[in-house]
């Protein structure tokens, strides 16, 4: 099917596609659905619309767009910043699914209506592009990451910076890669290049509350089970995070190949995945029982079992580099992109595996703010 420079392919031919790829030997588990997007295109973020096999992305033509997943086609109107080009490097959807914050090249931010595309607000204030958006979770302000070293604080409907937060006071970092609420939405972490450590803030003060920080050489030395030893990550930096759902623990995925698990009441670390060939882990998505872990780095596409931390089932393939990943609400897609935004049917994918179980939701979790 072609539609608006896309074109989506049947599984008769992701199965052909794959099989005239250089990579076919690595092919494990195919897509269920693969969008390729014309002219080279990055996709360089994606969410998920709550209640359907909807997906939003932004990719580094500037444009940000609406797909079906069901049948692979592009919906709606698109997006652009009028009057200039200007890639889209970050996205994430408020709570409440009607606001959609955008990230950019040049530093800027701007909250979309996703029902009319209208810009409620644009903010300026980081000096490079922006490399991380997260909402807190009661939809009144979005933190946001840059390659400026910074990350800031805004508040939702004005477009305000939050005073004391805006930007954090001794981020110490080069490149802030991510930053993320956490779920009761009482504190930010943040991970990034040159300062190589975990930071923890108080998301209404600023306070910095705590530091991880991953020098340590007993930290960073592991012997496996024949024996040899690995470098670890000394001076590698955190490219990815996410909290669990119930605030217990927060995940990292590292430069140098690591998955680090951090109980958040001691900021201890509890688990260590150590992925094959030690890639970059460019980026972690947890489905919301907290026992479900998909990651993507340079090679491949794979999704975990927290209770076990091993690997469920074989890796998923992907032809070129997976840039954004994220869960459906209902856990049964994960979604990776790139110049393709491929599909994945996790449920078939546990189901084969023997982990039905891993697709449980427990009884949901509510906040007081």
């Amino acid at each position: 099917m072609n539609n608006h420079g896309s074109t989506s392919m049947s599984a008769q031919s992701i199965q052909r596609y794959y099989a005239e790829s250089l990579k076919i030997q690595e092919a494990e588990v195919l897509p269920c659905q693969i969008i390729v997007l014309h002219n080279l295109l990055s996709v360089n973020d994606i969410v998920h619309i709550p209640g359907g096999q909807r997906i939003i992305t932004g990719s580094s033509d500037g444009l940000i767009r609406q797909w079906d997943l069901e049948s692979g086609a592009e919906i709606g109107d698109r997006w652009q910043v009028e009057g200039r080009y200007m890639s889209v490097t970050s996205i994430a959807l408020s709570p409440n699914g009607i606001t959609l914050a955008s990230g950019y090249k040049d530093g800027t931010v701007r909250l979309l209506d996703i029902g009319t595309w209208k810009v409620i607000v644009k903010w300026t204030g980081h000096t490079d592009q922006v490399k991380s958006i997260c909402w807190s979770p009661d939809g009144e302000r979005v933190v946001s990451g840059s390659d400026d070293g910074t990350a800031r604080v805004w508040y939702g409907q004005s477009g305000e910076p939050v005073l004391g937060l805006n930007p954090m006071v001794d981020t110490e970092y080069k490149t802030v890669h991510a930053v993320a609420y956490s779920p009761d939405g009482t504190k930010i972490a943040a991970g990034g290049k040159e300062k190589n450590a975990l930071k923890i803030w108080d998301a209404r003060t600023g306070e910095l509350l705590s530091t991880v920080e991953f020098q340590e050489e007993g930290s960073s030395i592991i012997i496996d089970d024949e024996g040899s030893q690995s470098a670890g990550c000394i001076g590698q930096p955190i490219l990815t995070l996410v909290w669990a759902f119930d605030g217990k623990k927060l995940i990292c995925g590292f430069q140098c190949g690591w998955i680090r698990i951090f109980d958040t009441a001691t900021w201890q670390e509890i688990a260590i995945i150590n992925l094959p060939g030690r890639p970059h882990v460019r980026q972690v998505a947890l489905f919301r029982n907290d026992r479900l872990l998909a990651s993507a780095t340079w090679s491949d596409v794979r999704l975990w079992n927290l209770d076990t931390n091993l690997p469920v089932g074989p890796c998923l393939m992907h032809n070129f580099v997976p840039d954004c990943l994220a869960f459906s609400d209902d856990g049964k897609l994960v979604v990776g992109s790139d110049e393709h935004v491929s599909v994945w049917d996790t449920h078939a994918i546990v189901k084969e595996a023997g982990s039905e179980d891993l697709m449980t939701i427990p009884d949901v979790i509510v906040f007081r703010f």
